[in-house]
């Protein structure tokens, strides 16, 4: 299973981005998830869904960030609004599996600008 994560780019301080993270192929799935890691720091979870649609963001994006998937895709995105420069970061999609296999996408940088 390869996972294909894109979106990321530069925006300005309050703007949005929307990252999507597509699988390669149909597997059952228990969680997906996004996490960031910024720059000489450890990878943190952003939000999670999960097989029944339960939702768990972090604080520190709640009423700003959603994430979201597209089952007939394979596909999980992450609308990101409101941003900030402290977003800035390298942000992964993680699927794990109903076995508990994890997969990780290869990470797509954000940057928020001041």
């Amino acid at each position: 299973v390869q996972l294909q994560a894109s979106g990321g780019g530069l925006v300005q301080a309050g703007g949005s981005l929307r990252l999507s993270c597509a699988a390669s192929s149909t597997f059952s799935i228990n969680t997906i998830g996004w996490y960031r890691q910024a720059p000489g720091k450890q990878r943190e979870l952003v939000a999670t869904i999960s097989s029944s649609d339960n939702l768990n963001y972090a604080d520190f994006v709640k009423g700003r960030f959603t994430i979201f998937r597209d089952n007939a895709k394979n596909t999980v995105y992450l609308q990101m609004n409101s941003l900030k420069p402290e977003d800035t970061a390298v942000y992964y999609c993680k699927f794990v599996t109903t076995r508990y296999l994890a997969y990780w996408g290869q990470g797509t940088l954000v940057t928020v600008s001041s």
